[in-house]
């Protein structure tokens, strides 16, 4: 593979994730094996007239087990979830804190809703129990770049530090925004990803009020899916140039390779095939990639009618032939639709895939759909030879960010 010009390369030396399936990479990763459901009846708040009463929540989640005292007061649960994974992202990556030069490390650590359940809990009181004012730390818990400005803060990042917000693609965008800084100069490492904690009552009766919440489950891609199923949690990466991770001796899982970006500019919520279909040709043109070189795709896979049938066209337009030769599934059947910090969950998937050769499944897939015809890897994982992995992640708004990741360089 060949670039068609001078940036530098940029790999992938540390990940980090919590999710409804582990506290931890090793976790959700043998999770993801093993094919586990932690998908269940929603536990961590009362449900009062909902009508949806499951999610795929992070439970008997005590933030005293992985976080100072300073972080847990002045932080919601989502930049908790930010902090934990970020912390493990850079321990993975071998790299301690403070990060050597701050100046030329950077963290970009979205959300596509921020701090929810502190909204939630400020509404409640002063609409429902007539409180004259919040918690005084309500505005530094609720707003978007609280995650990012915490973990920048713990690990001495004095570069960019940011936070994207792209509804769905979020943390895509979070992670193809730092590897063109790396290729291109402007920092050397840096954490990126994004993080989620929507599952309260406010924001059900929000999502519900769309209609596309499943009531009984999430099955992507199957005949009898009725919605998508929210998750929780967060998912960060420690990327690093190529010269800078082999300086100091770091191990190095897998290389980015490739990103695309695109907007339908068609409609908020019904998806477009056109915009998903070049975000991915940017990417494989990015990568110097043919698509017939990638073998496991993880899906955005949402398990709504119009989203599973909508991918499965532009995969189809993308990829052509080579369609029926790649490994697809979508995660989200096991962790729940983690919103804006599945593109990260995601995008660790398809790094974990390439190091260990084999495509976590598609589970609850029951019966095939005439217009999602592709090898889903249903039910059961499968072992395979993944040298290039893509992952997409496709939003509200018709907002498209696709990345990929190959692996490490010999």
């Amino acid at each position: 593979m060949t670039k068609s010009d001078a940036a530098r390369r940029v790999v992938v030396t540390g990940v980090g994730a919590v999710t409804p399936l582990g506290m931890n990479v090793a976790d959700n990763w043998s999770a993801m094996q093993a094919g586990t459901c932690a998908i269940g009846p929603i536990e961590t708040f009362d449900q009062d007239d909902l009508k949806i009463k499951i999610a795929a929540e992070i439970k008997d989640f005590n933030p005293r087990d992985y976080l100072s005292n300073k972080l847990i007061l002045i932080a919601d649960r989502y930049s908790q979830f930010a902090g934990i994974a970020a912390n493990e992202a850079l321990a993975d990556a071998g790299l301690e804190k403070p990060i050597s030069d701050g100046n030329r490390a950077a963290a970009i650590i979205g959300s596509g809703a921020g701090g929810l359940k502190t909204m939630d809990t400020a509404y409640r009181d002063m609409y429902e129990l007539g409180k004259k004012a919040t918690h005084p730390f309500t505005l530094l818990r609720f707003i978007g770049s609280s995650a990012a400005s915490h973990v920048g803060i713990e690990a001495g990042i004095k570069g960019p530090t940011f936070a994207t917000c792209s509804a769905c693609a979020t943390a895509a965008h979070a992670i193809g925004i730092l590897y063109d800084y790396i290729r291109h100069g402007l920092v050397d490492v840096g954490v990126a990803g994004a993080s989620e904690a929507a599952i309260n009552y406010g924001s059900f009766r929000a999502w519900q009020a769309m209609h596309v919440l499943s009531p009984d489950g999430c099955f992507p891609f199957s005949k009898n899916r009725n919605g998508t199923t929210l998750g929780e949690g967060a998912g960060i990466l420690t990327l690093e140039s190529l010269e800078h991770a082999q300086a100091r001796g770091a191990r190095i899982y897998a290389e980015m390779v490739g990103f695309g970006m695109t907007s339908d500019a068609m409609d908020m919520i019904n998806p477009d095939t056109e915009g998903p279909m070049n975000a991915m040709k940017i990417a494989l043109e990015d990568a110097g990639l043919s698509g017939s070189e990638v073998d496991y795709l993880n899906a955005h896979g949402t398990a709504t009618a119009l989203n599973d049938s909508n991918e499965t066209k532009a995969i189809r337009g993308v990829f052509g032939k080579h369609a029926d030769n790649l490994s697809v599934s979508s995660t989200k059947s096991m962790h729940g639709h983690l919103l804006g910090s599945g593109g990260a969950v995601e995008a660790i998937a398809c790094i974990k895939a390439i190091e260990n050769n084999f495509v976590p499944p598609t589970i609850n897939f029951q019966d095939p759909d005439p217009e999602c015809d592709l090898d889903y890897t249903p039910n059961v994982g499968k072992a395979r030879e993944v040298n290039y992995a893509m992952s997409n992640s496709f939003a509200f708004g018709g907002l498209n960010a696709v990345t990929i990741f190959g692996p490490p360089p010999a």
